[in-house]
């Protein structure tokens, strides 16, 4: 990830000294890498990736090699939440698979040598685009990196996963109905305040999700503040983040990356495409973009837009809201992450208003 940064080139990545909630043992550390990562050799410095809002992670630093560090953050923590054994384990699959993801080294799930369960990567160099407009790109830039994310996902949905050993990854169902499920008891553990549209969403949702339809590998977070994009060229060079993946529609993925046109003004650093001159800054529509997806996948054309807009805005305020209930409980890993609950409310009226556009009264 890259540590650079200005005031218009902005991205994620930046490393701080490791904070205190997260501290670790660096020479416990050290010891279990050279006893399990092939060439390690130390001596090894270990800093903090600020942003990053669920899993604690960390740069590890030698003189020939970088490597990336995820782990669990201490605390209570939310059933199924911050599963790292899961991402370690489909980022291996798809790293065989030829995909741009990280190399997966090594799964610790013994929580006597850091606390709790970690895995470490190889660094992969690259940066992260904070703001979704990226306006120091060209028009012609932006386009590049706007299809290369498209036909990455494209070919996410296209692997066989079965044949890549997640035919189990996920549950079976409707996958909808099980997330809609997932994040209403998620938000239901970390609700601080009253919101009624959340409610309303709630009640709704689970009539209006549509039928089972095909069983895909999906990413669960695809937007560009996970995707690595290539020092100096615009292509995708990594996935990152995977920790809400798992097996289900490939529109939900879809869906929740196509809030990059229609997410509300909620304070969101990533800011929104909505209202913006698209033409001029060489960025597709949303219409355009979604038959290029659906194109590539081999798929007609897509039905129910008004139902996933409800549904992904729905899903990104309890995601939210658990951000929010972890900071108050002390175990968030980003600093702000309590001012954050002001977009909760913002978030479940746009998507009740997607939902009311969809049918719901």
């Amino acid at each position: 990830m890259s540590e650079a940064a200005t005031p218009v080139r902005k991205y994620l990545g930046q490393t701080v000294e490791v904070k205190a909630a997260h501290r670790i043992d660096e020479a416990r550390l050290a010891q279990f890498l050279a006893d399990t990562v092939p060439g390690y050799a130390g001596p090894l410095e270990v800093r903090q990736f600020e942003g990053g809002q669920s899993n604690p992670t960390y740069l590890l630093t030698t003189p020939g090699a970088k490597y990336v560090l995820r782990r669990k953050p201490p605390g209570v923590l939310l059933k199924s939440a911050h599963a790292v054994d899961r991402e370690f384990r489909v980022m291996k699959a798809l790293f065989e698979q030829g995909l741009p993801v990280p190399e997966p080294l090594v799964l610790c799930e013994d929580d006597s040598v850091l606390g709790t369960a970690f895995y470490v990567m190889r660094h992969v160099a690259g940066r992260v685009f904070l703001v979704n407009s990226m306006p120091d790109l060209t028009p012609a830039e932006r386009a590049a990196v706007y299809d290369s994310a498209n036909e990455t996902l494209a070919r996410l949905h296209t692997v066989d996963h079965v044949a890549a050993g997640l035919g189990d990854f996920g549950r079976p169902g409707n996958y909808f109905e099980r997330q809609i499920g997932r994040w209403s008891q998620q938000y239901e553990a970390s609700k601080t305040v009253d919101i009624p549209e959340m409610d309303k969403l709630i009640a709704w949702l689970p009539g209006a999700a549509p039928p089972a339809g095909e069983t895909r590998l999906i990413h669960g977070d695809y937007s560009f503040h996970n995707l690595l994009i290539h020092p100096t060229e615009p292509r995708v060079v990594a996935v990152l983040d995977w920790e809400l993946s798992t097996t289900g529609d490939p529109l939900g993925d879809l869906s929740y990356h196509a809030q990059e046109w229609y997410r509300p003004n909620d304070g969101d650093a990533r800011g929104t495409l909505a209202g913006q001159d698209l033409a001029a800054l060489g960025i597709p529509t949303l219409e355009a973009y979604v038959a290029r997806y659906c194109e590539r996948v081999g798929r007609p054309p897509i039905e129910n837009l008004g139902f996933l807009k409800a549904y992904n805005l729905f899903r990104v305020a309890a995601i939210v809201q658990g951000i929010v209930g972890r900071a108050l409980q002390g175990n968030a890993a980003a600093q702000g992450a309590a001012e954050q609950g002001a977009r909760v409310p913002i978030l479940a009226r746009a998507a009740w208003a997607c939902a009311q556009e969809a049918g719901a009264i």
